[in-house]
């Protein structure tokens, strides 16, 4: 006896898929303006248009979600290609000049995804290592810019792991964060500045 084949939907698939993105980007939202722990998932639900029992079908509890917003944040920001730029450049200044872009484009393109992270930090069970998956790929991106810097003429007065360091003060979430958010910069006077300093701070 032949066993029956399961048809598949391209169509079903498309449409799960496109839930699942709605299901996301709402609780991004929510996530992003309430906080984590005031939003629930009927909350999400209500949001998406959807019912409580698809958000879990589709997506999982809400632990599930911002871990989906986690794995989103890091694969949408674009690190992997503004890298292969940077480090294809040959003096210091267009160095931080690209970084400066670069920085400004993946924190102002993944703002909301940024702040669901950071308000669920605190009540989050877990929040430390959160943070660090969040930020992982991007600290790398910062500390490969650092031993670039150091392979240009002139180099960084400070060492390779303090460039790093100093790369994460002016470029990593929280400044621009600082500027943007909590003082009402420009995303564009946050570049020009952000740049400017590192140049003057690293000769």
């Amino acid at each position: 006896m032949s066993s029956k084949r399961t048809y598949v939907s391209p169509l079903r698939e498309q449409a799960a898929a496109q839930t699942r993105s709605l299901i996301l980007m709402r609780a991004a939202e929510l996530f992003a303006d309430r906080g984590y722990g005031r939003v629930t998932v009927a909350d999400i639900a209500s949001a998406a248009g959807v019912a409580s029992k698809t958000v879990f079908a589709s997506v999982g509890s809400k632990g599930d979600i911002l871990d989906r917003i986690v794995e989103q944040g890091v694969a949408a920001s674009g690190y992997e290609q503004a890298m292969q730029g940077v480090l294809a450049l040959r003096t210091p200044e267009s160095v931080l000049k690209a970084l400066a872009h670069g920085t400004r484009i993946g924190n102002e393109s993944q703002f909301t995804a940024h702040e669901a992270i950071r308000k669920a930090l605190p009540v989050h069970e877990n929040g430390e290592a959160l943070w660090e998956r969040a930020t992982a790929a991007y600290r790398d991106a910062l500390h490969a810019t650092a031993r670039h810097l150091h392979g240009l003429n002139p180099p960084p007065r400070y060492p390779v792991t303090e460039t790093a360091d100093l790369l994460w003060f002016w470029f990593g979430p929280t400044g621009w964060r600082t500027l943007v958010v909590e003082n009402g910069w420009s995303w564009d006077r946050a570049e020009t500045v952000l740049y400017r300093t590192a140049v003057a701070g690293l000769r």
